[in-house]
């Protein structure tokens, strides 16, 4: 079966510092992977690279295809990144924003289809956000802004997700939430590579884990052979113990070395 994205040898360098070097990640329809290391690794320069928003050297390809040779429509449909940070310049109402995510699918001239409202509405109502769907943006929480840019991705309805740190400003409860949406779009037939810090909570819901250190993929294996306790002291530098949560093998983190 054809990979939705498969990437090789990718190498970036930002201000003549080699930051991501011979980099490489295959997605397939159903996983859903998450991308670990300490701060500085290079996870986000890697994940932009693979969304085309950085120069870099190596193959990228989108379903079969190479990505270089898709147009921006065309790749927009097939693959949606979802930055950090999350910060909106526009003080539109949340809504409009989540209908954002349809643009690919339109020229400017396009009426709105059932389709962009039908999209746009499972958005909102996946990611608990339809509540604000008439506040204006800039006024909510960080958190809440969180799950208005992931509606917003989703409602692109592409194959392909690349997340950075997708959890992040949410509280506990909203982590879960995230992560079972991104579950099920990986469920779905999708895929989804999303930059996890939360060594736990990338345990129990990817599939495999890719790891970075310095730039360099030290680890593509299933979470209990990527998180090993032995391989954490090493690439982050503390300490953790495996515990038993359901069938999943969970790291739980001590103590710095």
């Amino acid at each position: 079966m054809t990979a939705l994205l498969a990437a090789k040898d990718i190498s970036v360098r930002l201000g003549g510092r080699t930051v991501v070097e011979d980099a490489r990640v295959t997605l397939s329809a159903g996983e859903l992977v998450a991308l670990v290391g300490p701060n500085g690794a290079g996870k986000t320069t890697f994940l932009k690279a693979l969304a085309g928003l950085l120069p870099a050297f190596g193959t990228i390809e989108l379903e079969g295809q190479p990505m270089s040779a898709l147009k921006p429509h065309e790749r927009a449909r097939r693959l949606a990144y979802l930055p950090q940070g999350h910060s909106f310049s526009w003080p539109l109402p949340a809504g409009e924003i989540v209908a954002l995510g349809r643009y690919p699918h339109a020229d400017p001239f396009s009426p709105v289809s059932d389709r962009d409202r039908a999209a746009v509405d499972h958005a909102l109502d996946i990611t608990g956000t339809r509540q604000f769907a008439d506040r204006i943006v800039t006024t909510l929480s960080g958190g809440e802004r969180a799950r208005v840019a992931l509606a917003r991705v989703l409602a692109t309805e592409a194959k392909i997700v690349l997340a950075d740190e997708p959890i992040m400003s949410l509280d506990p409860r909203h982590q879960f939430v995230v992560m079972d949406v991104l579950r099920h779009a990986a469920q779905a037939g999708g895929a989804v590579l999303a930059v996890i810090h939360d060594l736990a909570l990338a345990a129990r819901y990817a599939d495999r884990i890719l790891m970075l250190e310095k730039g360099r993929i030290v680890a593509d294996e299933k979470p209990e052979i990527a998180l090993s306790p032995e391989k954490i002291a090493t690439i982050f530098g503390v300490e953790a113990d495996m515990i038993c949560l359901g069938d999943a093998q969970v790291p739980l983190v001590r103590k710095p070395l």
